[in-house]
């Protein structure tokens, strides 16, 4: 996603639940994710993590509970965890670093200099992000 002209500002408006998906769209300023695409990688991770715990053992009291479980990585309204977002940015090399992590703040990183947030309010995913000099909450 290159640099986007002030008066082609892409917003996606939300449907129903599907915050991650317009989220990320927003953030890249375009129609680049469905519901489809992001359902896919949420499926993805919760085959790798069934692998993971399967290999305690298939009879384990933990691997019984976790299949048990609903997915963690989405849910039945169309929401998305930030393991999906992650995973969606990285198609485009992009990585996702959490703020109040220690490797963010290692690498002493302006906030102002960065282009963009995705941020997460009550369950709620959106983007702040710079587009020229401005910042847009998308």
């Amino acid at each position: 996603p290159g640099e986007t002209n002030m008066e082609a500002v892409f917003h996606e408006k939300q449907e129903g639940s599907l915050c991650a998906q317009h989220c990320l769209n927003n953030l890249l300023q375009g129609e680049y994710f469905s519901p489809v695409e992001l359902s896919s990688i949420a499926h993805q991770l919760d085959e790798e993590e069934r692998m993971r715990m399967a290999e305690g053992g298939l009879t384990s009291e933990e691997y019984r509970m976790f299949m048990q479980q609903p997915s963690g990585n989405m849910d039945d309204s169309g929401f998305f965890s930030i393991q999906v977002i992650s995973n969606a940015l990285e198609v485009w090399g992009l990585e996702l670093l959490l703020f109040n992590s220690q490797e963010y703040q290692s690498l002493q990183i302006n906030p102002i200099d960065e282009r963009a947030f995705i941020c997460n309010y009550k369950e709620h995913w959106f983007t702040v992000r710079k587009i020229g000099k401005q910042w847009f909450n998308l």
